[in-house]
């Protein structure tokens, strides 16, 4: 008899380990989980596509300057992908177990980590024109 044949078995990997877990949720609280996860997602590839931007744009700010703040854009757009996932599953888990959600650690880095670069952008404009 195969994992998959076996009473109660639900699959391979990290997704049969998840759902081996607790028991199923209200449907509706795991898609809010998911598009909350696409959210993430979503910001992950704006913050990649301002990197790619600003790494274009040769006359908006000084080259150096430039390309810190366009590597620093899509390396914490790659950042946020990551953690997203870690995000939506640490979520998941607790919905499966009935247990306190998992506060969002990411979302004050990123309100503060893109007030400060906005505020970098926007000195270095100011000051260069």
């Amino acid at each position: 008899m195969t994992v998959s044949q076996r009473p109660g078995a639900r699959g391979r990997g990290w997704t049969g380990r998840l759902l081996a877990e607790g028991s199923d949720p209200d449907p509706r609280f795991s898609l809010a989980n998911e598009r909350t996860f696409l959210a993430w997602i979503r910001t992950a590839l704006a913050l990649i596509a301002a990197g790619i931007g600003l790494a274009l744009v040769d006359d908006l700010v000084e080259a150096p300057l430039r390309q810190v703040l366009s590597a620093g854009s899509a390396a914490t757009g790659a950042l946020v992908a990551a953690l997203a996932f870690r995000r939506w599953l640490r979520t998941e888990r607790a919905l499966r177990r009935a247990e306190t959600l998992p506060p969002p650690a990411l979302a004050p880095v990123m309100a503060y980590g893109l007030a400060a670069a906005s505020i970098v952008l926007l000195l270095s404009v100011l000051l260069t024109r």
